[in-house]
């Protein structure tokens, strides 16, 4: 496992971990919540085993990541991380990387090629269906009912989980979204280490209320919230992956998307596989995604 490296944004000190940095081509690996880094590490060793440079850095909020001013609003809205993953992306210098999100990180990855055509050469999203940060958007009753850890933290008692009781609030989401068994209590408490971020509660918190427009904005990213909503149409190729098995975001939720993408499209759903695809199946996340970036050229 490589050590964390930090790069200077705008922002944020981001901490990001590195594999193979002599690759030809390189991939940037967004996680989740409530996810970190290392999550990636078998995709990371396989795509590096192949010739790619990979990079996987750590959201704001989450592992070694720090806001640069402590007056800096604690924002978890996503065009925000939208936002950072384009900066991030400038400070390496790099030049159309292939871009990987899963969860939180899709959404990051997503809404980083809304906001910059040509940001990426080709897109992966994991487990979540573009189009789907309108806080007026459709929900079936059972995708709500799904979603009801959305509902807690708008409360003072889920403000108080999050705050106080992360572990056992996170640890809920890990037992009930994926088949029983996919994890070790080594995964999750390398996972957890993420979650002691100083700022991790506020931008959890301020993230699940703002995109149901129960907290404000901040100001700053006004202009980027209003280029994505409603969500422009991406002309970069894009592979999405869901597992059938998750139970948080239901994998209809990612079905018909098609009209969003004026390029290369295709979804894949992962048999028996639940909300963390690239842990349970990361063999299959790998091949995937080598393969579409292959087959898109």
């Amino acid at each position: 496992m490589p050590d964390y490296s930090i790069v200077s944004t705008l922002v944020l000190d981001v901490g990001y971990l590195e594999w193979n940095p002599a690759g030809r081509r390189t991939v940037v690996l967004v996680h989740g919540w409530p996810d970190c880094p290392e999550g990636w590490t078998k995709v990371a060793e396989r795509l590096a085993g192949v010739g790619y440079r990979i990079l996987c850095p750590a959201l704001r909020g989450f592992g070694p990541t720090r806001f640069r001013d402590s007056n800096t609003p604690r924002s978890g809205q996503l065009s925000a991380l939208g936002r950072d993953l384009l900066e991030f992306v400038d400070a390496l210098g790099l030049v159309g990387p292939i871009l990987v999100g899963h969860d939180w990180g899709a959404r990051a990855a997503a809404n980083a090629c809304g906001l910059r055509s040509g940001a990426a050469s080709y897109l992966v999203l994991l487990s979540v269906g573009y189009g789907t940060n309108d806080p007026n958007q459709t929900l079936t009753y059972a995708q709500a009912r799904n979603y009801w850890y959305h509902w807690f933290m708008a409360t003072s008692r889920g403000q108080r989980a999050v705050e106080q009781d992360r572990r056992a609030f996170t640890r809920m989401m890990w037992d009930t979204w994926s088949p029983a068994g996919w994890y070790t209590q080594q995964d999750y408490d390398q996972a957890a280490e993420a979650f002691d971020n100083p700022d991790w509660a506020a931008i959890v918190l301020h993230s699940y209320r703002h995109r149901w427009a129960y907290a404000p904005g901040d100001p700053f990213y006004a202009a980027d919230d209003a280029r994505l909503n409603p969500a422009p149409v991406l002309s970069v190729p894009t592979l999405v992956l869901h597992g059938n098995a998750d139970a948080c975001n239901h994998p209809d939720s990612s079905e018909g998307k098609e009209g969003f993408f004026s390029g290369p499209y295709r979804r894949i759903l992962l048999g028996g596989v639940g909300h963390f695809p690239q842990r349970e199946a990361p063999q299959d996340v790998a091949d995937a995604i080598a393969r579409f970036c292959s087959l898109a050229s």
